[in-house]
């Protein structure tokens, strides 16, 4: 990253990388990108790129955290209602396949087991404090918060890009969004709430 503030011109040809870079990585992954068709798309060179994220793995760090802070950002938990949260999850994932993409090519390149970023880089700590709480208050299941999370996150994901079973579009017909999200938010009630 440069030290100096980036100029309009400069922040545009960065913004380009990135969307760019984010297609090639969810489609080939973190060793099948390559730098020159990314450069190419973006309109821009190597040296541009190196400047702003000093490598190819730096790039994909940047495209990567940001895509997780995006879902934890547009996708709030409420962990008072985790149905609803696994359906808006459900929902994100058709908008923005190319995020589950890339959260899926760093656990196969990067972390394969444990979690999926470091330590220091979980952005988890809210919403295990907020499952804890509706746990505390008698709203959700008793178990890990960790745990809980996991189940549902899973859960949201039975049909996104990355299941093994099917994985959906949002140019599918609507009534068959419908169902799966009457179906995940009821398998979701059914499986978080007490007793």
């Amino acid at each position: 990253m440069p030290d100096q503030p980036l100029t309009s011109r400069g922040a545009a040809t960065r913004r380009r990388i990135l969307d760019v870079a984010t297609q090639e990585f969810a489609e080939h992954g973190i060793a099948g990108a390559r730098v020159e068709r990314i450069v190419a798309a973006a309109r821009t060179n190597k040296a541009q790129l190196y400047a702003y994220f000093g490598s190819k793995e730096g790039l994909f760090d940047a495209i990567f955290f940001g895509s997780l802070e995006r879902i934890v950002n547009v996708v709030p938990i409420d962990a008072e209602d985790l149905a609803d949260w696994a359906v808006r999850l459900y929902d994100e994932y058709l908008r923005r396949p190319d995020l589950i993409r890339l959260a899926t090519w760093a656990r196969l390149e990067r972390r394969p087991s444990g979690h999926l970023v470091a330590d220091t880089d979980r952005l988890d700590d809210h919403k295990l404090r907020a499952i804890a709480e509706a746990q505390a208050a008698g709203l959700v299941r008793e178990g890990d918060p960790f745990d809980v999370m996991a189940v549902v996150i899973a859960m949201s994901m039975a049909w996104s890009p990355v299941s093994n079973v099917y994985a959906a579009t949002a140019e599918e017909p609507p009534e068959l969004h419908e169902r799966r999200r009457a179906l995940l938010h009821e398998s979701v009630r059914r499986a978080m709430t007490p007793g």
